[in-house]
């Protein structure tokens, strides 16, 4: 298999998951934006095939855990977007020697290692997995890293696939259920509650903070 590296942008916990403040207090967005990546980094640790995990941030709450984990950190000074973040990552890939990258989002605490693990089985030269409602994109596998230009945000899957095409690479897309499930707006974080009461074990740290959040 090709060295494959998976790349988490994180964003400052203060500035994270600014679409909830309507029903949650920024203290507890913070909160719940740790305890998300918390999770996502435990899980990604138990996927099979991963060689390496870059976590690109300033926050010093993520630094903390990443470095506590024994993962390297890529400084992302400036904050001035997911896709910009995704980039300082793939670079610092690159130099590293990986053959492949796998773009994670932080907010994604349900994720099954053993679907992502099935994942870094694609041997497509992109692999899109899309969010829930199919608009966004939720995680990228780039063979090569650098296979097409990275452009997240509103509208990004369909972005993606068109920059693929454009680029010549063979596109595949992958629903995982656990990877639909990043948390934006009132109504991701109702269907984050609904999957992990659906299920026993992971994501301990956002469940914690599920069962005592408190709306704004």
């Amino acid at each position: 298999m090709p060295k494959t590296v998976a790349v988490l942008p994180v964003k400052s916990f203060g500035r994270a998951k600014q679409r909830l403040a309507e029903r949650v207090g920024a203290p507890q967005r913070a909160t719940l934006a740790a305890a998300m990546v918390g999770d996502v980094l435990e899980a990604l640790a138990a996927v099979r095939g991963l060689d390496e995990i870059l976590v690109v941030t300033t926050e010093p709450r993520a630094v903390e855990a990443a470095r506590a984990a024994g993962l390297r950190v890529i400084d992302d000074p400036t904050e001035t977007g997911h896709s910009e973040a995704a980039l300082l990552g793939v670079d610092a890939a690159v130099e590293s020697g990986a053959e492949r990258v796998l773009l994670v989002p932080g907010d994604c605490p349900a994720l099954d290692p053993d679907e992502v693990g099935a994942l870094l089985e694609r041997r497509s030269g992109v692999v899109i997995v899309p969010d829930r409602h199919g608009s966004g994109t939720n995680a990228l596998l780039l063979t090569p890293p650098g296979a097409v230009p990275v452009s997240f945000g509103a509208g990004s899957f369909a972005r993606h696939a068109a920059l693929a095409r454009a680029a010549g690479a063979t596109v595949k897309v992958c629903d995982l259920p656990s990877l639909g499930l990043d948390v934006d707006t009132p109504d991701d974080l109702g269907a984050l509650r609904e999957a992990l009461d659906a299920h026993t074990g992971g994501a301990a740290r956002t469940r914690a903070v599920l069962d005592r959040l408190v709306p704004a």
